[in-house]
């Protein structure tokens, strides 16, 4: 018996050595790791670019690889609100909060996020819009809600209104076996601040590499200068502001007065 169990250890030990071993390394680029907002800024399609290399040593897998690339914009507290028709006027009856969400979120992958991963590991890893942790301030405590969360829809289609939040299953494309490109919109409305890439890659179900990278969206030209006069000195920018305003209906009233 023990000769058995030997010879059938020594098969296993053999078998794992013959079997080539493999790691893998994700390699990505930006095409603009800095988008500037200016006065015509209609929106910006950016195009990350990567690949897909092993360890030295060792070989790539011959079954395919799945990618799911999440951009997340800067975290802000934004709130829903749901309005119901009390006396023939449409008014405010509850509000939830959400905490540090990202203002802007995309989901971009080669295939739907549901045929890359069970269920249970796109949850633990956040994969898809349904699965990435959206906190509410509910009572004294902060936490998410399950996915059928009538604030959380909400939320969400909201967001996907304004096209801040979108989940594309044909934003990756493969340009050969291991390089690949993915497109990245941004709206008119996109939020300033820092974006955080965030790239998983997937085999047979599991995450088997992931990397990161990050861009920036700022305001430049006059609407920078006016942001930052506003921020850094507010009194001044008001008492400007209150000057023109009044120096515009002056003049307002001057050209169009009827004598």
């Amino acid at each position: 018996m023990r000769a058995i169990i030997r010879v059938l250890l020594i098969g296993v030990i053999a078998g794992g050595a013959s079997a080539p071993a493999t790691a893998e390394q994700l390699v990505v680029s930006l095409s603009n790791h800095r988008v500037a907002i200016t006065s015509n800024f209609a929106g910006e399609n950016l195009v990350l670019f990567g690949t897909i290399e092993a360890d030295p040593g060792k070989t790539l897998r011959r079954t395919g690889y799945d990618l799911v690339i999440t951009v997340a914009g800067p975290r802000l507290n934004l709130r829903t609100r749901r309005k119901e028709r009390v006396l023939g006027i449409w008014v405010n009856v509850d509000s939830r909060e959400f905490i540090q969400v990202p203002s802007y979120l995309a989901v971009l992958s080669n295939r739907p996020v549901a045929e890359i991963a069970n269920q249970d590991v796109r949850r633990r890893l956040q994969v898809g819009l349904q699965n990435f942790l959206l906190p509410q301030q509910i009572g004294p405590d902060i936490a998410d809600t399950t996915a059928d969360d009538p604030f959380r829809l909400a939320f969400i289609r909201l967001q996907r209104e304004h096209r801040l939040y979108l989940e594309s299953p044909t934003a990756v494309t493969y340009l050969t076996p291991t390089v690949f490109r993915a497109g990245i919109p941004l709206p008119a409305e996109v939020p300033t601040g820092n974006y955080i890439l965030d790239v998983k890659l997937f085999a047979d179900g599991a995450m088997v590499g992931r990397t990161n990278t990050a861009m920036e969206v700022i305001k430049a030209g006059v609407e920078q200068y006016v942001a930052e006069a506003a921020r850094d000195h507010g009194l001044l920018y008001g008492l400007g502001t209150t000057m023109m305003a009044l120096l515009t209906g002056w003049f307002a009233s001057a050209v169009f007065r009827r004598d």
